[in-house]
């Protein structure tokens, strides 16, 4: 970065480029000279983020509200316990310090994980660069280049850094990753008479770019965060992370049931005290004992390890599905997304220029076949063109040959074929190999380009074995060529080659395309099947966008809204925009913003895909950024939250219903929690409440239905393994067919809040109906302590039945009755526990409980059962009032 007043090099002449920088045009600088420049100026590094120790990584998996309130529960319990005498080990506190650990060792372990798949992306793009020194070219590590080195770039060669060019033979840089411009910049070294935009200036190069062909030499004059390239990273830098729509929900949820929490710690005392009367020390100690016991039973403390676990798990298929999350709270985000920005190139297309056209004066012919492999035949109406003849001739001639080998135009990665520089080359070369012929050579001097740039260089014409001068119709006639072309959304590239006098012949010009990915029209139905826009942003011209626009999908016979037009729309006018159109043409990174705002503040939750330095402004901007692995930047990875290995949208539809199964199953768990949870304050408030009709008011005792224990214990088994395993619970319903929910809409909605009274209710009912059966003097009489542990073994079973309800919101708890195994094993292995609790004498004597016989345990069962059958009949309701609206 230039300091204030320090003259633009792209203004100066390259001797006093040369000579500000203290170095030598031809020599470059001398190994001590650069040397300790490096020390200066430090490795030529973009500092992504700054550095967070390990200790403050572990410290920020404890920054939530619903941790807050756990470590309150936590505080309450161990005051309950030292309270209570201290006599036991004070369980519940130490479960809930376990679920702390646990949630941030999850938290932590996700984070790792996904930094370190980012930095093994990071070394597969680490490049190196030619530089001279002593007057001797030298390969470095592109970290060692410091300002005042001469650099030395040749097709293929990634850039290093900012540089003035020295000299240029035929020089093109791709400059897309910084300016969005998908085609290669000619490069001339000659100085710049005025200040212009970073995109004209021809003079210079710039890091993080790449040479697509030709030869230079430049002076480097930036390195670091001093390069173009730094300067958008620092802006990047300032931009604040936005919490996620689930951390908002859960802070949401959290400060809900904390004011929930300790009202209803006070409303349960304050009942007792008014029910039972205060007698003595012992009864205050119970009811503040029980009070503050259900309190902090009613959190839902195994929420944070059950978010973990579902986040950890969705993450770890997203990644075997090529999509890495770089935070476990991101994983979400996708799933709630209703647009997704997508770039074309390499995202919805293949990335890999195609000739599928050549129209030469003597005819034109079709090319089969997509993509870099050879695969594919050249026709003429229909049929195979056939070899020797003119057409077949001067199709020989347009496709030519360079003098390079495939392997110099094309690599290998991953096992498939990539441009090593220009794409359009690498279209010629995988072209020629489907024609099956060198025999035509092209001379290395030929000449390639834009229709109207060639033409105005060309003197001749070949048709077929003669050559005629190129007139005013002829022009013309190549001219509509073009138009049409171009008209058929393909980029039109025209070929010439020196006649034997010298002067250029024009032989015919091709149709290039680069193709849709395949599956990727299929993934967009699906996106649109589920309610999520697809919005294509690219830098190509509107008529190829809105080619491949119409067959992926996305629009029909809609135009592409320019970065002209945008310019010229203040925010009303663009946010009516962006709501009737769905694809962007050659937009700047300021007019990508406005359009993710736009769509922002219409109350869209808007995931953007990108590659270059100019993208990630807006990664970072959006709700989910979304970085491409393979040919995305490394300002660009550290800017997203998520980042694609394969660079293929199809993945981002995956990803976006493993997004939606996460908060499904996060709404699972927190559906069984707090239902049951309910079940439990219900229980102890109108066992309070109602205790003389129930019968545990006897003789002025405090008889509560429930003890602290009982209830510490309750919390323990059912907030515990079938909670974690609702987590990893596998869809009951089709995700993809609803549509994405709303910003407004609450994790704890209203349907939510209606399940969890009715099914509370329900629990509570059945637990004091038995208890009521039990006590001296009711229908079956036996002691308070028997009556006590039937309702305690009541609310436990009924709490395992309701995980079978919480499955789904509407469909039957029979439906995909056993798919899931370790839900089966949680309720397997937490009732032997109960029964354990109940019948084994040592236990009884640290519970409070008593042996039940064969047909109390039967009566138990088919009470707490009714839960189940409650939830199925208000799911049949549900199901009928859902048809009876049209759904």
């Amino acid at each position: 970065m230039r300091a204030v007043g320090e003259p633009d090099p792209a203004l100066l002449d390259t001797s006093v480029v040369v000579e500000n920088l203290r170095t030598d045009a031809e020599t470059g600088l001398n190994a001590h000279e650069a040397a300790r420049r490096l020390v200066v100026a430090g490795p030529n590094d973009i500092e992504l983020a700054a550095s967070v120790p390990g200790w403050k990584k572990i410290l920020g998996q404890f920054r939530s509200p619903l941790i807050y309130l756990l470590l309150t529960a936590l505080l309450a319990s161990l005051v309950v316990w030292a309270v209570d005498g201290a006599d036991e080990w004070p369980v519940d506190a130490l479960v809930i310090g376990v679920i702390l650990v646990l949630n941030a060792a999850l938290g932590y372990g996700q984070q790792a994980h996904a930094e370190h798949a980012v930095d093994a992306l990071a070394r597969m793009t680490a490049t190196t660069a030619t530089v001279v020194r002593d007057g001797v070219e030298c390969r470095v590590a592109a970290r060692e280049v410091v300002p005042g080195d001469v650099l030395l770039l040749a097709e293929g060669d990634a850039v290093a850094a900012d540089g003035r060019l020295l000299s240029a033979d035929g020089l093109e840089v791709l400059e897309a990753a910084l300016t969005g411009e998908g085609e290669p910049v000619r490069k001339d070294p000659r100085t710049r008479a005025e200040p212009t935009t970073l995109g004209e200036q021809v003079n210079m190069v710039f890091k993080g770019t790449a040479v697509a062909k030709g030869v230079g030499r430049a002076v480097v004059t930036a390195t670091a965060m001093g390069t173009r390239t730094g300067q958008i990273a620092s802006l990047v830098r300032t931009v604040d992370d936005a919490a996620t729509p689930l951390q908002r929900e859960i802070a949401w949820a959290s400060r809900v049931l904390g004011i929930a929490v300790l009202v209803l710690g006070v409303v349960v005392i304050a009942s007792i005290f008014l029910v039972f009367g205060i007698h003595s020390v012992h009864d205050v100690i119970t009811a503040v004992l029980l009070g503050v016991s259900l309190a902090v039973a009613a959190v839902p403390e195994g929420l944070p390890a059950i978010m973990s676990l579902v986040l950890a798990l969705g993450t770890r298929r997203m990644a075997d599905a090529n999509a890495v999350v770089k935070e476990l709270s991101s994983a979400e985000t996708l799933g709630s997304a209703s647009v997704v920005c997508s770039g074309k190139t390499g995202t919805l297309t293949t990335g890999e220029m195609t000739i599928v056209r050549v129209l030469t004066p003597v005819g034109e012919v079709t090319v089969t076949g997509d993509g870099y492999r050879p695969e594919g035949r050249f026709e003429h109406d229909g049929a195979p063109l056939r070899e020797g003849e003119s057409l077949w001739r001067q199709t020989a001639l347009v496709l030519g040959d360079n003098g390079q080998d495939s392997d110099e135009v094309l690599r290998e990665q991953d096992g498939r074929p990539l441009a090593a520089g220009d794409p359009v080359e690498a279209a010629f070369s995988v072209a020629r190999t489907k024609f099956g012929t060198r025999s035509q050579r092209m001379p290395a001097s030929a000449t390639k380009g834009d229709p109207d740039t060639v033409l105005e260089r060309c003197t001749y014409l070949r048709i077929g074995d003669r050559l005629e001068p190129l007139d005013d119709s002829s022009r013309a006639t190549i001219r509509r060529d073009a138009q049409r072309l171009t008209g058929d959304a393909l980029h039109a590239v025209a070929v010439a080659c020196p006649a034997p006098d010298g002067p250029l012949t024009y032989v015919g010009m091709v149709g290039i395309t680069d193709p849709p990915r395949p599956g990727a029209a299929t993934a967009i139905a699906d996106a649109h099947r589920a309610g999520v826009r697809v919005v294509m942003i690219t830098g190509d011209q509107p008529r190829a966008a809105a080619r491949i626009a119409r067959e992926l999908g996305i629009a029909d016979d809609e135009s592409a809204v320019s970065g002209a037009e945008i310019a010229g729309l203040d925010d009303d006018q663009l946010r009516q925009t962006v709501r009737r159109h769905s694809q962007y043409t050659q937009l700047d990174p300021a007019q990508k913003l406005r359009i993710i705002a736009a769509l922002q503040s219409d109350h869209e939750i808007v995931a953007v895909t990108g590659e270059g330095i100019s993208d990630a402004p807006a990664l970072k901007s959006a709700d989910i950024g979304i970085a491409m692995g393979r040919s995305g930047t490394d300002v660009a990875k550290e800017a997203a939250k998520m980042i694609l290995a394969d660079d293929n949208f199809a993945t981002i539809v995956r990803a976006i219903r493993e997004g939606r199964g996460i908060f499904s199953n996060i709404k699972k768990s927190l559906r069984y929690l707090l239902s049951s949870n309910m079940g439990e304050v219900l229980t102890v408030f109108f066992g309070a409440v109602l205790a003389g009709a129930i019968g545990l008011s006897q003789a002025h005792t405090v008889a509560l239905p429930l003890l602290a224990t009982q209830i510490l214990w309750i919390n323990l088994l059912t907030d515990g393994a079938p909670a974690l395993a609702l987590g990893a619970d596998p869809q009951t319903e089709d995700l993809m067919s609803q549509p994405p929910r709303a910003v407004s809409e609450r994790v704890i909605d209203r349907r939510m809040w209606n399940n969890i009274i009715v099914i509370g209710a329900s629990v509570a009912a059945a637990t004091l109906f038995t208890i009521h059966l039990y006590v001296p003097g009711g229908p079956m009489p036996s002691s308070i302590d028997t009556a006590r542990t039937a309702g305690f073994t009541v609310l436990v079973l009924a709490q395992l039945f309701n995980t079978l309800n919480a499955r789904s919101e509407t469909q039957s708890a029979f439906r995909g009755l056993g798919a899931n195994g370790w839900l089966w094993a949680a309720i397997v292995f937490s009732a032997a526990l109960q029964v354990a609790v109940v019948q084994l004498p040592f236990l009884n004597t640290a519970f409070t409980t008593e042996p039940l016989s064969l047909s109390q345990w039967l009566v138990c069962v088919a009470a707490s059962s009714t839960v189940l059958w409650v939830s199925e009949i208000r799911k049949i309701i549900l199901r009928r009032n859902h048809q009876l609206c049209g759904g």
